[in-house]
């Protein structure tokens, strides 16, 4: 029996991934799963540019909206659950297409990921502490005993740091190493891994004015208000991301509005710029130059996707 398609839509932050999903799935009876690590979660909508279920076209949407903001969801949790929507959806002879920019999340559905230690809450705070005591403490000891690890992740990334010196710490083997053993990849699936690299200046332009109107009002401060209200603490993990540690500062008179956006603007760049440095190390992607609305680069993602479907 012939593996089933699956096709995949990659690329930085605002590149147009959703629009582009969205066409192919109108064109080839597709269902849509996200791969964005911030979109899985509840009422975080302003700062993650979430497609309300209006602008959705009628196309179902698998793994978005669906976790509480205080809920641990990990890598693990989402290639579980996104094999799960894959055959589901496949299983419906639709075509399933994961759409998202968190490469990470994509490598886990696709490759696997090995079974490291469980959580250690005490070696945790330790290492916080050290943290909180000498900001840029973790990613220094990353360095020292992972170099690898420690050259993909950021020296602000303080959850994978986190992970990866807890792996380190309590296998006494790098992450970098153990990452290699023990996955499973997906099987009973083509994949085509579709990649936008739209040029450069033009993305920043438009991710700076999309983090400007993050913040006009009614806007992603007073989102923030509406969540926190509903009883989720300041401290949970998706309001660290991009835009809703902004909004948290400037609610409590760390930084002006302006400090705000501008911040958010800078970290907003600096994302896709990783994210640009991500995909690039990773085979098998078809790059395709523009943005998702384009409509010559919709033909060429159109015309990619008949011809592997045909061939699956």
């Amino acid at each position: 029996m012939n593996d089933s398609p699956l096709i995949a839509v990659t690329g930085p932050t605002g590149s147009g991934k959703s629009d582009l999903a969205l066409s192919l799935a109108q064109e080839f009876q597709g269902e849509v799963v996200n791969c964005d690590s911030v979109q899985v979660y509840r009422y975080l909508e302003i700062g993650t540019a979430k497609l309300c279920l209006s602008d959705r076209r009628g196309i179902p949407h698998h793994l978005l909206d669906f976790v509480d903001p205080d809920e641990l969801f990990t890598a693990g949790d989402y290639s579980r659950l996104g094999r799960a929507a894959l055959a589901a959806i496949s299983g419906r002879h639709r075509v399933p297409i994961v759409c998202g920019g968190t490469g990470f999340y994509l490598r886990a559905l696709l490759n696997g990921l090995f079974e490291g230690p469980g959580r250690d809450e005490e070696l945790r705070r330790r290492l916080l502490g050290r943290e909180a005591s000498r900001p840029g403490a973790l990613h220094r000891i990353l360095s020292r005993l992972d170099p690898p690890s420690a050259s993909r992740i950021h020296a602000n990334d303080a959850t994978k740091l986190l992970r990866a010196l807890e792996v380190r710490l309590l296998t006494r083997r790098p992450l970098s190493t153990l990452f290699q053993q023990g996955r499973e990849g997906l099987r009973g699936f083509d994949t085509l891994r579709l990649c936008l690299n739209p040029p450069r200046d033009e993305l920043y332009r438009k991710l700076d004015a999309r983090a400007q109107a993050m913040f006009d009002s009614p806007g992603i401060v007073e989102e923030m208000r509406s969540i926190l209200a509903l009883g989720f603490p300041a401290t949970a993990k998706p309001f660290a991301s991009i835009g809703y540690a902004q909004a948290l500062k400037l609610m409590n008179g760390e930084c002006t509005r302006e400090e705000a956006v501008e911040e958010t603007q800078r970290q907003t760049r600096q994302y896709a710029k990783r994210q640009w440095t991500w995909f690039r190390r990773e085979s098998g992607l078809v790059w395709l130059e523009g943005f998702g609305s384009d409509p010559a680069v919709r033909e060429r993602a159109a015309d990619l996707v008949r011809s592997h479907i045909a061939r699956d």
